[in-house]
């Protein structure tokens, strides 16, 4: 008996857990209300680790996007997914439409939350990535999937992120809070805030709420009759979307108003009508709110009560708005082997009965693989390009320091500084190893 009332407990505890899977739905898999994680930022962009059918994958956050998206699997990885079927999917960018993969009834486990029946697309192969342009291995973006099952609290300034049932949420008394509402479009969060150019003609407009954007504000030309490209830009690329490659002009904007808060002198892309063609499908929105300018509060996310909570400040809010003002854009390119000189590991006198002494070092030499960094795109017109660098080029060192000692990110920080800062760049061309140097221009 004691053996069988076991059985009827676990099958019991079987059919709770299948039932509550039988909806593509994120919830906690242990009986409680919230569950706090850990994220990674780079590039301004939330990355979180996900497990995916028992293997370990990094995804994007990324409210832009509705459905799941993954990339960059191995074969193995890719034969795991479950109840597959082909598809063509078409995003941002310039190119056509691209071949996909959909599947479903796949577990998907951020820490204490899980949704064992998750419908993601996959794309095959190395048509799209976003690991070069990252620093580590990026498997895929999660958005609105998620975000519509939770009240989701992020913090910049510690990097962790909370899930919270929204039955259950209470928000606190807050007198520096700031709380706007979400309006959504095909499960797309976006926000009213007011924009000021130059001119200071003030202008409210609507934007995509997006976490997977690096830049501070996006606007569409022409989606207003008062939205237009300042006469002091320049051409550059803006990112990488589903569909290839973005492409735009760059300037400065009067002011961002959201609220109480407002940044002057800020940052502003206008992508091409080309690379974003999709976009303008709702006609209402004038452009995005990306994580340059999000990364500089805490924000609470609550999809299921459509509201957007700007909680206090984060450590970021006082950042300038820099750009790159090399023109080049570097991304990751595998590996190459380096010979580094160690501490000597031991030394010897000799002549030791003469006034002249002599000491010898022994120095000790190791190979290891370091990450390069190549030049994916150049500006054309910068100082990077009227210097004579071209796409291809490896980066060897910068500025007399080994190139693989930068982290990324760190690269573009020098790029962006200030005016009229010496750039000196040691590069290997097909073998050929050579140097240039230019100074950064401010164009804006």
């Amino acid at each position: 008996m004691p053996n069988k009332n076991k059985v009827l407990i676990l099958l019991s505890f079987l059919l709770v857990i299948t039932n509550s899977f039988a909806q593509d739905k994120f919830r906690f898999y242990q009986d409680q209300e919230s569950h706090t994680l850990s994220f990674k930022l780079i590039n301004n962009l939330i990355v979180l680790p996900i497990e995916v059918n028992g293997n370990e994958l990094n995804f994007l956050v990324d409210t832009g996007v509705g459905n799941s998206i993954m990339f960059n699997l191995s074969v193995e990885d890719s034969l795991r997914l479950k109840n597959t079927e082909k598809i063509r999917l078409r995003g941002l960018g310039e190119g056509s439409h691209i071949d996909a993969i959909k599947s479903s009834d796949n577990l998907f486990k951020i820490g204490k939350v899980v949704n064992g029946n998750h419908m993601i697309y996959l794309i095959p192969g190395k048509e799209f990535e976003l690991s070069s342009h990252m620093g580590i291995n990026i498997n895929g973006i999660i958005g609105g999937d998620l975000f519509r099952d939770f009240v989701v609290d992020i913090n910049y300034t510690t990097k962790r992120i909370k899930f919270s049932k929204p039955e259950s949420y209470i928000y606190k008394t807050c007198k520096n809070c700031q709380v706007f509402d979400l309006e959504f479009y095909r499960e797309k969060p976006y926000i009213n805030i007011a924009i000021q150019s130059k001119s200071d003609e003030q202008l409210e407009v609507k934007l995509l709420i997006d976490t997977g954007g690096g830049d501070a504000l996006w606007l569409f030309d022409k989606s207003s009759e008062k939205i237009s490209v300042p006469e002091k830009n320049f051409d550059d690329y803006l990112g990488k979307g589903l569909s290839g490659n973005i492409y735009g002009k760059r300037g400065k904007i009067g002011k961002i108003i959201i609220g109480k808060y407002i940044f002057s002198n800020a940052n502003v892309a206008y992508p091409n009508l080309s690379s974003i063609e999709k976009a303008y499908q709702f006609t209402e929105r004038n452009g995005s709110l990306a994580s340059e300018i999000l990364r500089r509060f805490r924000i609470i996310i609550d999809y299921p009560n459509k509201k957007l909570t700007f909680v206090k400040r984060s450590k970021y809010y006082n950042d300038p708005f820099l750009y790159n003002m090399s023109g080049i854009v570097l991304a990751y390119s595998g590996s190459m082997l380096v010979a580094e000189k160690q501490n000597y590991n031991s030394s010897r006198i000799l002549e030791p009965n003469v006034e002249s002494t002599t000491i010898e070092f022994v120095y000790k030499y190791v190979y290891a693989f370091k990450q390069s960094y190549e030049i994916v795109q150049i500006r054309k017109d910068s100082p990077a390009f009227r210097a004579g660098l071209l796409v291809g080029d490896v980066i060897l060192q910068i500025n007399g320091k080994a190139a693989y000692d930068f982290k990324l990110g760190e690269i573009m920080q020098i790029f962006a500084t200030k005016p009229g800062k010496r750039i000196n760049l040691l590069v290997d061309r097909d073998g050929e190893v050579l140097t240039y140097s230019f100074k950064l221009e401010n164009v804006l």
